[in-house]
């Protein structure tokens, strides 16, 4: 940290928990990264849990002239959230929410992620009218200050179009709430000036013809580039001006500390269509006459585009053999009701049915249809990202051209890819116009940095110039086209932008650099390598979409910052440029990349390229661990013993219990595991006592039968000392199973097999396939190759079998199970009460959220699950050897447990130990409850 930040930092830390301060190294550079090509190592990262906090900060900055920028998801594509000074980033408490009468408005603070606002509108069916693609991972606070649209949202339902009411702070933290009489009042009583000023240059541009007609045309087009002036022309009252002011003006005038959208319907009956033209020009004029339908999104491909993803299961059979120019229309129409469905289906198709067609794939309203259909859109940029060259980045560019000028647009566009030697596809909104291209660029030597910056110029006066377009449609305009604003607007309305800053900024310490730079060569500096590091994961382009499912997330490193950090270690380690700060990355490393990654995964089924972070991290473990490989055989070789062991070891703990108290033990554990430095675990009064392994039951002649395999896990642990229910896993699948009808078959030297989960999450991959195999070639013999079917209590030791057996079984877990073999066996009576509902990490890759929620639903009369728990951190012995990792992963947990709910339930007896520690509820499997609400339906 620079010495000119040190009295701000101590200052700072009056006010915020000096936990919440980051200064270090390498969680600096962690943060220095969103999703763009550029890169900035922030002084201070702090994170804010109050609108006071950020008031005091934005006064503190003030004092002393220090620049700060506000972060939400960091999924931002023009580098807008990155700074090299002071980063202020978002705590757990900007995620509330208030939905009003009848959903037709949202109140919504700025880290609410946009997937769960509409998730939360769903029941009322309604939803926020922006549907950026980041949509899963981008906050609120993003997405209104960056006027994020979307394939749907168009420019009728945009942030701007939908914003009813905001709480905003100003650079000199004053605070206003336009929904607030009184907050508005004493805002026009302290603020006059401000308010005067801006109603002045409202009737300025008013006045001016020809300024006023450029702006109403810009805005007729998707468009980001600069501030929203079109607030200056659409309103005469000066707070409305200021509101819509700060839309779109991505953290530079303000920060927004809660929004209230209109929302907008969202229709149930949806259906989609892909209709693929000879060429560009049929594609464009085709647009041009659906957008006069009622479409609701139309996707513009080319057929570069379309051959990123040609070879992909699942998609047309036509589409490897589609002629050289050949563009399709992917085309989606939604409606309230089937009919009304129908009805727009064939009007649509009226209305192109005199073009000739190359290829089609006529409306489809089925779900896993019209899905194989989009995913060919969604496939795009991954596509790409994952074969670019490693060291380079891909970078997703966003432009728009007046949609009666998009096919000589997308000409022009190729003409410049051809000029520059860019291998890029064009996809994007046609109905706005609104297209991306996506090219493949390399910043590591002079000679590439200077080919993309003539690229860009030539692209900038094309699309602006020559097109009077939009450079930046949805994405903001950040750092990247910040340099380009002049040649875009002119000088009047460009040294007008100038003005509302310095109304509103006038120290120019809300991220300076961002949105508006008299700098033209701006969009040049700080650009981001992104050095070689692991096969696994250089495909990496740091958008952040991984980070919201990540359990480390605020505590450590997410997915993304540990790739950050392991590219940055590995180029260190190859140049030796600085040994120094090499070694501390490293030492950093350990805790916050290693120790706190419960690897299972969950961040690749949101990575656009596919990369599992954790298998990045196994390896480094494997490297690390290799010493252990010895100790690691001998326990499996002495399984049963280990879980003999563990059982009394188990009850020893759950006896010392019940002498000194739970609670006490608990604390002393706890006091043990910190004064160790983390080598004693921590035993919370949630853990259980030990199991008792089953024994096996008689066969009878011509029942069903099931071989049964309890984990390791349900075999050593039973219930917790201060659960209602004493019983053990084992006793509540063998009871249900015998209810069904149905002969268990356990596998021979039944204590001695594992899943090899144990070892393989330590990387110690050898012993893991080896204990792996020893249990597929037991179950084998068990289901007499095959002929059974195959039930194993705990879903993360199903998945490895699942992923790793090679012998043909029907393998299951509970729910798969339940729902494939004892649901049309057994007769259920739902309960009238709240079950909370946990959804493991291993359960999600299978795809057994929905199902195991259904199962549930005819369980109980209400299935809680609860907002922004996805990987509950336990991992194994993570819970007990790194418990802080289970706590952060669980820390909004409680607080949605209703008073009336008594329990929860999983299919990890791991992962229940934490659920019930951190709930306050025991969570059990969901076999529990599925034997206790059924009776044989004989």
């Amino acid at each position: 940290m620079k010495a000119s930040y040190q009295t701000f930092y101590r200052e700072l830390c009056r006010f915020v928990p000096k936990e919440c301060i980051y200064t270090d190294p390498s969680r600096t550079m962690a943060y220095g990264t969103d999703a763009s090509c550029y890169r900035l190592i922030p002084q201070i990262v702090v994170r804010l849990d109050s609108e006071k906090q950020v008031q005091q900060t934005l006064v503190l900055a003030q004092k002393h002239g220090h620049p700060v920028t506000f972060r939400a998801a960091g999924t931002s594509l023009s580098g807008q959230a990155i700074t090299d000074s002071i980063l202020i980033t978002l705590g757990d408490n900007w995620r509330q929410y208030k939905i009003f009468a009848d959903a037709g408005y949202i109140s919504l603070k700025p880290g609410v992620i946009g997937a769960d606002a509409n998730r939360y509108l769903a029941p009322f069916g309604r939803k926020i009218g922006p549907d950026p693609a980041s949509i899963d991972a981008c906050k609120i606070g993003g997405i209104a200050a960056n006027n994020a649209s979307g394939m749907c949202c168009g420019t009728a339902q945009n942030s701007y179009q939908t914003l009813q009411a905001m709480r905003l702070i100003l650079a000199d933290g004053t605070l206003i709430d336009t929904a607030d009489s009184e907050s508005v009042s004493a805002f026009k009583k302290n603020h006059n000036a401000m308010l005067e000023q801006l109603q002045t240059l409202s009737q300025q541009t008013k006045n001016n013809h020809h300024l006023a007609e450029l702006i109403r045309h810009k805005y007729r087009l998707k468009n980001t580039t600069g501030y929203s002036l079109n607030a200056l022309v659409d309103f005469d009252d000066p707070l409305d001006i200021l509101t819509h002011l700060m839309i779109g003006s991505e953290g530079t005038l303000g920060f927004i500390a809660e929004i209230t959208y209109q929302t907008v319907e969202e229709h149930q009956f949806k259906a989609s269509a892909l209709f693929v033209f000879s060429d560009i020009e049929a594609a464009c004029e085709a647009t041009r006459i659906l957008k006069q339908q009622p479409v609701s999104a139309v996707e513009l491909m080319d057929r570069g585009a379309l051959a990123s993803v040609e070879n992909e299961s699942g998609l047309p059979d036509f589409m490897p053999n589609l002629s050289e120019d050949a563009t399709a229309l992917l085309v989606e129409v939604r409606s309230a009701d089937a009919e009304g469905l129908k009805e727009k289906m064939a009007q649509i198709m009226s209305s192109i049915s005199t073009f000739t067609l190359e290829q089609q794939v006529p409306f489809t309203d089925k779900p896993e249809e019209f899905g194989r259909l989009w995913a060919i859109r969604k496939g795009i940029f991954p596509a790409i990202g994952a074969v670019r060259p490693v060291g380079s980045t891909v970078i997703i560019e966003d432009v728009a051209f007046p949609i009666e000028q998009l096919a000589a647009g997308v000409r022009d566009l190729r003409k410049l890819f051809i000029k520059h030697d860019y291998n890029a596809v064009i996809y994007g909104h046609a109905l706005d116009g609104n297209m991306h291209f996506v090219f493949q660029q390399s910043f590591d030597s002079p000679e590439q940095v200077r080919r993309y910056q003539v690229f860009m110029e030539d692209i900038a006066q094309l699309v602006a110039v020559e097109y009077k377009g939009s450079l930046k449609a949805e994405h903001g305009t950040g750092r990247n086209m910040a340099s380009f604003v002049e040649l875009e607007w002119g000088s009047e309305a460009y040294e007008l932008m100038w003005q509302l800053k310095n109304l509103l900024d006038p120290h120019h310490l809300l991220s300076p650099g961002v949105l508006l730079n008299r700098d033209h060569q701006a969009h040049l500096q700080n650009l981001k390598l992104l050095p070689a590091a692991d096969k696994r994961v250089d495909s990496c382009i740091e958008c952040g979409f991984c980070e919201p499912v990540c359990p480390s997330t605020n505590l450590s490193f997410t997915p993304r910052q540990r790739i950050v950090i392991w590219r940055e270690i590995n180029r260190l380690r190859r140049s030796g440029d600085d040994n120094q700060r090499l070694k501390q990355l490293e030492k950093d490393f350990r805790y916050l990349g290693d120790d706190t990654c419960a690897a299972t995964g969950l961040c690749a089924r949101r990575c656009p390229v596919g990369i599992n972070t954790g298998e990045l991290i196994r390896d480094i473990r494997t490297q690390r661990n290799m010493r252990y490989e010895r100790v690691a055989r001998w326990t499996a070789d002495h399984f049963t013993t280990l879980t003999t062991g563990a059982r009394l070891a188990l009850n020893t703990v759950a006896g010392a219990g019940k002498v000194v108290g739970r609670e006490r033990l608990g604390k002393i554990t706890k006091a043990l595991h910190v004064t160790s430095a983390g080598h004693i675990p921590l035993l919370t009064p949630s853990f259980p006592k030990g199991a008792h392994s089953p024994t096996a039951p008689k066969l009878v002649a011509g029942d069903l039968k099931v071989v049964y395999l309890p984990s390791c896990a349900s075999r050593t642990m039973g219930a917790s000392a201060n659960d209602d229910d004493q019983r053990p896993l084992t006793e509540i699948v063998e009871k249900l199973l015998n209810k069904a009808g149905f002969s268990i078959i356990y596998p021979e030297k039944l204590d001695s097999l594992c899943c090899g989960m144990p070892y393989n999450s330590k990387g110690i991959t050898t012993v893991a396939q080896n204990k792996l195999g020893d249990m597929e070639q037991a179950l084998w013999e068990a289901s007499e190759q095959g002929k059974y079917p195959i039930l194993i209590d705990t879903s993360p030791c199903a998945l490895r079998a699942v992923e790793g057996f090679t012998k043909p079984m029907a393998l299951f877990e509970p729910v798969g199970f339940v729902n494939h073999y004892l649901a049309d066996k057994l007769h259920f009576t739902p309960e009238d009460k709240p079950i909370m509902m946990h959804v493991t990490c291993s359960s999600v890759k299978m795809g057994l959220s929905a199902a195991m929620k259904n199962l549930l639903d005819r369980c109980c009369t209400q299935v809680i699950i609860p907002d922004g728990i996805h990987c509950c951190g336990f991992a194994g012995d993570k819970g007990i050897k790194t418990p802080e990792l289970n706590s952060n992963a669980l820390r909004l947990l409680s607080q949605q447990v209703p008073a009336n709910c008594s329990e929860g339930v999983s299919n990890s007896r791991t992962c229940e130990i934490g659920l019930t520690e951190h709930s306050g509820v025991p969570y059990r499997s969901i076999l529990y409850v599925v034997d206790r609400v059924t009776t044989p339906l004989s």
